[in-house]
């Protein structure tokens, strides 16, 4: 699994943690870092969120991991990308539904809201939840691709 990560400088310091996690998964073979180098680079979390999710959209990566200061900002940024489905999730069972339920390939968390032990189990979780295009989840999530693409 190819992953993305970004985020902005309010962020940064947690998506430095959840990168070298990811890093260190050896369910991912590949993680590429999108966000601000520290937090003295003040670019807008918008043009971070949208390049991560255009990766994901284009299949340069499978996933992208998006942090801000409450992750909202980075969720809507990613929603913007045809194709792509994004969450703000700050929780287990959020996270696995995201996947299970709606076949998000964006997680995106606050580094103001989460802590970062909590927010590193929540991300190697959600890197193991697969989604089930035979399920009763896959008619809706079609639906919501079909209105997309009009």
């Amino acid at each position: 699994m190819r992953i993305a990560v970004a985020a902005d400088s309010a962020g940064v310091a947690l998506k430095d943690e959840l990168r070298e996690l990811l890093r260190t998964d050896t369910r991912i073979t590949e993680v590429s870092d999108l966000g601000v180098p520290d937090a003295a680079d003040d670019r807008a979390y918008p043009l971070l969120g949208i390049a991560a999710a255009e990766e994901v959209a284009a299949g340069r990566a499978d996933r992208a991991v998006l942090v801000c200061g409450t992750g909202i900002g980075m969720c809507i940024s990613a929603n913007k990308v045809a194709g792509v489905r994004a969450t703000v999730a700050h929780d287990s069972y959020s996270a696995e539904r995201s996947i299970k339920s709606n076949d998000c390939q964006v997680l995106t968390m606050g580094a103001r809201v989460i802590g970062p032990e909590l927010a590193k189990r929540i991300v190697a979780e959600w890197i193991g939840h697969a989604f089930d295009p035979a399920s009763a989840s896959a008619a809706k999530v079609a639906r919501i691709s079909e209105y997309e693409r009009t």
